[in-house]
């Protein structure tokens, strides 16, 4: 049986100072660490980039409890072709309604819900009730299916995640009750990652590792990088199967054990990042 935690969420970013600042100034998060890379990562972790690049974990609290956002920032890549593959991210939180119309952030009303819009398009909805403090604010992640059918059949079935909803075009899963939720719904169409597709992490016990890399060997499935360790230089290191379900989303399985190590929380990353950032901004003046 697979036990698994939600972990977070990657995005590749193309601006990171205006992304940054949404996230902190609009969202409402905390950098909890940042990491800088000199060549691109054996798991794809960046992208399909040899280059140097940084990463940013950002959220409502610790990674040990909270689902949080991996910023991803390839030096020198100033764009990145989104496609139909992510749908968007919902939080429950009417404090960053009152953010967006004080910092002027643009933001519409569409089903009941609020939409913002992240730098480089990625859209969050949200619920209009008070950021909880007692459970996670980020309440669901949503992406496209092509298939409905075929991906409950992943999802439930090989990943063993429960399927707490199902209706005509949409499934919601969870791996807990107190967890982020994974939704899909039915686009009717092929789901097209572009360039800017992302990743979805979860946590299982080193041992569950090795089950599910024998479950997607079992049903034909995808691997899209075996069993491997990844250093962080000065932290943990961890072992991380990367999977595609049936439309190509990516997903990581990282060691529970190696990556309650790597991402205890490191509040000095804020200063580090805005560091970067600011060096980057000297080179092109």
């Amino acid at each position: 049986m697979v036990t698994g935690r939600a972990l977070h969420f990657v995005f590749k970013v193309a601006e990171r100072k205006l992304t940054v600042k949404f996230y902190r100034e609009i969202l409402g998060m905390k950098v909890l660490r940042h990491e800088e890379f000199t060549e691109g990562c054996e798991a794809a972790c960046n992208g399909p980039y040899a280059n140097r690049w940084s990463k940013t974990m950002i959220g409502y609290g610790p990674e040990d409890t909270s689902f949080v956002i991996e910023l991803t920032y390839n030096y020198g890549v100033s764009h990145y072709e989104t496609g139909n593959d992510f749908q968007g991210i919902t939080i429950r939180s009417k404090e960053i309604i009152k953010r967006a119309k004080f910092n002027d952030w643009p933001i519409r009303e569409e089903d009941g819900k609020y939409v913002l819009e992240a730098p480089g398009g990625y859209k969050y909805y949200i619920i209009d009730e008070p950021q909880p403090v007692d459970q996670d604010p980020i309440h669901k992640i949503t992406l496209s299916s092509s298939n409905l059918k075929r991906t409950v059949e992943y999802w439930k079935n090989v990943l063993e995640m429960t399927l707490v909803e199902k209706k005509d075009k949409t499934a919601i899963f969870e791996y807990g009750k107190n967890q982020a939720k994974l939704e899909f719904i039915d686009i009717g169409t092929k789901v097209d990652h572009a360039k800017a597709y992302g990743r979805i992490a979860f946590a299982v016990p080193n041992a569950e590792q090795a089950i599910i890399r024998k479950k997607i060997k079992d049903t034909n499935n995808k691997i899209l990088t075996d069993l491997i360790s990844l250093d962080t230089p000065g932290k943990a290191t961890v072992t991380v199967i990367i999977l595609a379900d049936p439309d190509d989303h990516e997903i990581c399985f990282v060691d529970e054990e190696g990556f309650r190590e790597l991402s205890k929380p490191d509040y000095q990353s804020e200063e580090i990042l805005e560091r970067f950032i600011k060096k980057e901004e000297d080179k092109t003046l």
